[in-house]
């Protein structure tokens, strides 16, 4: 019987999923942009607009590897690796400049993104998403690790449906907001990301 063939990392995804460079270089520009609002523009500043392209280009880049994993291209030692390494950047020191607290805000968010990717390499995601949000939202900032393994459950979930599912959700003000309402918002934004990740497999090994 033929050994079956181990398959090989393709060359174009070796290590650039991203990287430092990357990182310091989307700070570097934040730091030079403005977040305050003109009155005389209905535009969004610049710097919110840029922060919602850095944080898009963060989320696509570790769903990448999770793809990958789903695909069946990565073991769970491999994917989790890879997923530790983007982490291991984006979770990383703050920087000594005025954008110090946005950045944290930044590392909060992302917290969901890792932990629900890890939950499903480890495969330990269940339950239904309405009743784990309903569940969440009991929940007080106090109360922030149960709220954060509730809200890792539901971006699992939709990793796994690989679809958005919480804006109908989010539908409506929400005054005052608890750690899980940022990351259920977080995980409505990686479903969308998941979407343009909709024919990755057909891309692969095309310089992601």
């Amino acid at each position: 019987m033929a050994k079956k063939k181990e398959k090989v990392e393709p060359q174009s995804v070796l290590y650039y999923f991203y990287t430092q460079e990357r990182w310091d270089n989307w700070i570097k520009t934040l730091e030079e942009m403005s977040f305050e609002y003109d009155e005389d523009s209905e535009e969004m500043p610049e710097g919110l607009q840029s922060l919602n392209n850095f944080t898009e280009d963060i989320n696509v880049s570790v769903l990448k590897i999770i793809k990958l994993f789903l695909l069946g291209n990565y073991s769970g030692e491999a994917a989790r690796k890879k997923i530790e390494e983007v982490e291991e950047i984006v979770m990383g020191p703050l920087p000594e400049s005025d954008i110090a607290d946005i950045v944290s805000g930044v590392q909060m968010r992302f917290l969901v993104l890792f932990a629900g990717c890890k939950a499903v390499i480890d495969g330990t995601a269940t339950g239904e998403v309405k009743d784990l949000i309903k569940y969440g939202r009991t929940l007080g900032d106090d109360q922030a690790e149960e709220a954060l393994k509730t809200a890792a459950t539901v971006c699992a979930l939709v990793i796994q449906g690989g679809s958005s599912c919480c804006g109908k959700y989010l539908r409506g003000e929400m005054d005052d907001p608890t750690l899980f309402d940022d990351w259920l918002i977080e995980v409505d934004d990686i479903g969308n990301g998941l979407k343009t990740l909709k024919n990755f497999d057909e891309q692969f090994g095309e310089g992601i």
